[in-house]
C-alpha cells in the first residue's frame, strides 16, 4: 500500500509539472503522455517554466532521494539533452536537519559510549544537512577539532522503496518507448543504486578518504582531511575538521591573495595525476565538496572533503585513454577508431573506416575553434556519444571519468575564465607516456614482478616437464587418430574393391553363358523386364554375401 501511494504521489507531482510533454517526441510515448495530461492543476505560470526547469522542480518536490538521482542524471549528458542536464546540474543536496537528539541517540548506540565521555565539545545544531547525512562540529578529549557524520535515520528503507519504484519506471521506459533501449534507463538506476549505497557506509567512505591522502602524502597540491578511526562506525564518521575557503567563494579567494591562474592549473593537474598516476580519483568534485586552504597562497593547496564516490581505472584502460586523447590531440581519427577496437570498447567486427570518418565528423569542426574555447570533457562526451552509435558498451568508470572532467573543468573555468585545459593536459599526457615506455619505468615493473617470479622459480623446472608431457601425449593421441582412421580408409577401399571385382567376373560369366546356343534362345524368348529383376536379385544375394 505504501509503494502504491508513493507511485500515486509521483504521479502527481510529474503531472502538475507536465513532465509528460518531455516524452512527446518519442514514439511509443502517447500513453504516458496522455497520463501525465489529465487535467490536474498545473503549478502556478507553467507556462514560463522550460522543460529542464520542471524537471528539477518536480525532483525536489519528490525529496531527497529523487534530488540524488537528478544530481547522476545531470552527469550522463551521453543520454540526457544539454538544456535538461545543465538544468539538472543545480539541484542542491540540502534538506531539513533530523533533531539533534535523535543524532545524539544514534552517535551513542553506534560507538556504545556517551556523547560527554566521547568528546570534550559537541555541537548539537547541525553544521550541514543533506539528503543521506548530516554534520556536527566537536572537539576531541586530546583537543583536536573534528566533524562527525551521521547516517539519517531510517533512510536506507527510504531509499529501498524508492530504487525499487525507479527501477519499475526504468523497465516501462526501456521496454515500451522505442528509444528506450538507447536511453539506457535501467542502467543509469543500477548506476545510482551503486552510488547511493556506497555513500550509506561511511566506513567505505574514510577509507577512500585514507587511501586519497596517502596518494598525496608527499605533494602540496592536494590535503585530504585525517580520519579518526577509533571513532568510525559504518553510519557515523569521524574526521577533522578543515578551515579552507569554499573553491565557489571567488571573492574569498582573491581578498585572501590566492592566484586564481595557479589555482585553476593546479586543479587540472591534480585531475590528471589522479587518474594516470594512481588510476584512483575524486568523482564527487562539486564545488561543496572542494576547498582551498589559506597558507601559501602563491602555490594554493586544495582540500577534498566527501570521498563517498571514487572511480577508478583498470591499468588498461588507463594506458588506452591516454592513448585515445593523445590521436585525438594530432587528429589522428584512424588511431582513434583501432585503440577503440583494440581495447574492447567497441565490438571486433566494427568497420573501422565507418568509425574513423565519423569522429572525424564530429571532432573536426570543434577544432576550428581555438583550443582554449573548446570544452575538454564536452568533446570526450561528444566521443563517447559517437561511439556508442557503433555499440561501445557504457563503462561506468568512464562515465565518473567524464562526469569529474566536466566538474574540474568547470571549477577551473570560473576561477580563471582563460584557462587553457588542452595546454596543460598535452604535456602531462606526453610526459606520462614517455615515463611509462621509458627504460627505468620498465625496470621497475620488472622489479615489483621479480619477487613474484622468484617465488613460482622453483615450479618451472616441473612446468617444463608436465608441458613436454601434455605434447607428447598430444602427439600420441594425434599420430593414433590419424593411424586409425588410416585403417579405417584403407579397409573401405578394400571394401570397395571387392565390390568392383564382383561386378566384373559376375559380367564375365553372364556374358559367357549367353554365348551357349541353347541360353541365348532361352534368353531371346525371356521378356525384358523379368532379366532386369533376375540379375538384380542376383548381385544383391552375391553383394549380402560379401
Amino acid at each position: 500500500m505504501t509503494r502504491f501511494l508513493r507511485l500515486l504521489k509521483i504521479y502527481r507531482v510529474a503531472n502538475r509539472y507536465r513532465l509528460g510533454e518531455l516524452f512527446d517526441s518519442l514514439e511509443q510515448a502517447q500513453l504516458l503522455s496522455m497520463l501525465l495530461a489529465l487535467p490536474l492543476p498545473a503549478v502556478p505560470n507553467i507556462d514560463t517554466l522550460s522543460r529542464g526547469k520542471r524537471l528539477r522542480l518536480a525532483l525536489q518536490e519528490l525529496g531527497p532521494i529523487f534530488i540524488k538521482f537528478g544530481q547522476l542524471l545531470s552527469t550522463r549528458r551521453d543520454m540526457v539533452p544539454e538544456d535538461i542536464a545543465d538544468e539538472l546540474a543545480i539541484l542542491q543536496d540540502n534538506v531539513e536537519p533530523f533533531p539533534e537528539q535523535q543524532a545524539i541517540a544514534l552517535i551513542e548506540k553506534a560507538l556504545d559510549d556517551s556523547i560527554e565521555n566521547l568528546f570534550a565539545e559537541f555541537s548539537p545544531t547541525p553544521l550541514a544537512s543533506a539528503s543521506v547525512a548530516q554534520v556536527h562540529t566537536a572537539t576531541l578529549k586530546i583537543g583536536e577539532d573534528v566533524v562527525v557524520k551521521v547516517i539519517r535515520p531510517g533512510i536506507e528503507k527510504i531509499i529501498t522503496q524508492d530504487i525499487a519504484l525507479l527501477k519499475s519506471v526504468a523497465a516501462f521506459v526501456e521496454n515500451n518507448i522505442d528509444q528506450g533501449k538507447r536511453l539506457r534507463a535501467v542502467e543509469v538506476v543500477k548506476d545510482y543504486e551503486y552510488i547511493i549505497h556506497d555513500e550509506l557506509n561511511l566506513m567505505s567512505e574514510g577509507a577512500n578518504g585514507t587511501q586519497l591522502a596517502r596518494n598525496f602524502e608527499n605533494s602540496d597540491l592536494l590535503y585530504v582531511p585525517k580520519v579518526y578511526w577509533d571513532y568510525c562506525r559504518i553510519n557515523v564518521l569521524v574526521m577533522e575538521r578543515i578551515y579552507g575557503i569554499p573553491v565557489s567563494h571567488i571573492e574569498e579567494l582573491k581578498a585572501a591573495g590566492i592566484d586564481l591562474k595557479v589555482l585553476a592549473e593546479r586543479g587540472v593537474e591534480i585531475f590528471f595525476t589522479q587518474v594516470f598516476n594512481h588510476s584512483f580519483f575524486h568523482a564527487d568534485m562539486h564545488p561543496g565538496n572542494v576547498y582551498v586552504s589559506r597558507e601559501h597562497p602563491e602555490k594554493p593547496q586544495y582540500i577534498a572533503l566527501d570521498c563517498a564516490i571514487i572511480g577508478t581505472l583498470s591499468k588498461d584502460d588507463q594506458y588506452y585513454l591516454a592513448r585515445n586523447l593523445l590521436a585525438i590531440f594530432k587528429r589522428d581519427y584512424r588511431k582513434v577508431a583501432e585503440l577503440h577496437v583494440e581495447c574492447g570498447w567497441v565490438p571486433p567486427h566494427t568497420p573501422i573506416n565507418a568509425f574513423e570518418a565519423t569522429m572525424r565528423s564530429v571532432c573536426e569542426p570543434i577544432f576550428e575553434k581555438p583550443l582554449k574555447d573548446i570544452s575538454f570533457g564536452m568533446l570526450l562526451l561528444q566521443l563517447f556519444r559517437t561511439a556508442s552509435r557503433f555499440n561501445m558498451e557504457v563503462q561506468p568508470s568512464l562515465v565518473l571519468l567524464q562526469k569529474t572532467l566536466l566538474n574540474v573543468e568547470g571549477l577551473g573555468k570560473q576561477l580563471y575564465p582563460d584557462l587553457d585545459l588542452w595546454e596543460n593536459a598535452l604535456p602531462f599526457l606526453e610526459n606520462w607516456q614517455r615515463e611509462r615506455l621509458s627504460p627505468i619505468s620498465n625496470l621497475k615493473k620488472i622489479t615489483e614482478k621479480l619477487p613474484e617470479w622468484l617465488e613460482h622459480l622453483p615450479e618451472i623446472p616441473e612446468l617444463i616437464f608436465e608441458t613436454l608431457q601434455e605434447l607428447k601425449l598430444a602427439r600420441s593421441y594425434r599420430e593414433t587418430t590419424e593411424r586409425e582412421a588410416h585403417e579405417q580408409e584403407t579397409k573401405r577401399q578394400q571394401k570397395l574393391s571387392r565390390r568392383y571385382t564382383f561386378f566384373g567376373v559376375a559380367a564375365l560369366i553372364a556374358a559367357s553363358i549367353s554365348l551357349h546356343p541353347t541360353m541365348a534362345e532361352l534368353l531371346n524368348n525371356m521378356h525384358l523386364t523379368s532379366l532386369v529383376l533376375a540379375a538384380g536379385g542376383i548381385t544383391l544375394l552375391l553383394l549380402r554375401q560379401k
